[in-house]
């Protein structure tokens, strides 16, 4: 395959970071975040075989991936409007920022006119920063039983996006107690600047958006 140089120091660096926490090798997924990315930026990723990506807007997404979806799996790791719920559970394989009741009704009622239903993680505000989505960590807990038990939507695991100038590790810890007493094993977790934290804590997949295309324009 063609050689993508960015994707294969990323590859080692979750390589290193596995083998550093003794975990074993292979267990993290890498999500490259495509998001705002020209397509001469993720062409090469897509051509040295990298097959997850992760994108903000459904509309976006749509544009981007249409006719080049084939064989990929798609992440929407951005904050979702109800409206959207529809055209996101066609698109998206997973989609990692469930977050409130209305949105678990409109996927709810998007799988029940579709007949498809995306994977779902549950984005936690581990910061408790109000300008953020996600659920609060106190309630976590209920949120997670009301999804799964009322509406049987099939979450997979949790993610959340530490604040901004805080160490992300205690925020990766809190994410990965509230996944182990709810039986999740999925952690959506570390970015750019903090992914091998965030595998020492437990991550499953890593969303890396500017370490592997650059900066965003």
């Amino acid at each position: 395959m063609p050689v993508s140089p960015s994707l294969d120091a990323i590859l080692a660096r979750i390589a290193a970071a596995e083998q550093a926490a003794a975990r074993p090798a292979g267990c993290v997924t890498l999500t490259a975040v495509s998001k705002q990315q020209p397509w001469e930026a993720i062409a090469p990723v897509v051509a040295a075989g990298h097959r997850v990506f992760g994108e903000n807007r459904v509309q976006e997404a749509e544009a981007r991936w249409t006719g080049r979806r084939e064989g990929l799996e798609l992440r929407l790791i951005g904050p979702l409007q109800t409206n959207k719920a529809e055209a996101a559970a066609a698109l998206f394989d997973v989609i990692e920022s469930l977050d409130r009741d209305r949105l678990a009704l409109a996927l709810f009622a998007a799988a029940q006119r579709t007949g498809r239903l995306p994977r779902l993680l549950v984005q936690v505000n581990t910061g408790e920063e109000p300008q953020k989505a996600g659920v609060l960590p106190a309630d976590a807990d209920a949120f997670l039983d009301r999804v799964r038990g009322d509406l049987a939507l099939p979450v997979e695991g949790l993610m959340c996006i530490p604040p901004v100038g805080e160490p992300a590790g205690p925020h990766f810890g809190l994410l990965a107690r509230i996944a182990a007493r709810n039986g999740l094993p999925v952690l959506s977790m570390g970015m750019s600047d903090d992914f091998e934290t965030a595998i020492a804590f437990g991550a499953t997949h890593v969303r890396v958006g500017s370490a592997l295309f650059g900066a965003r324009n």
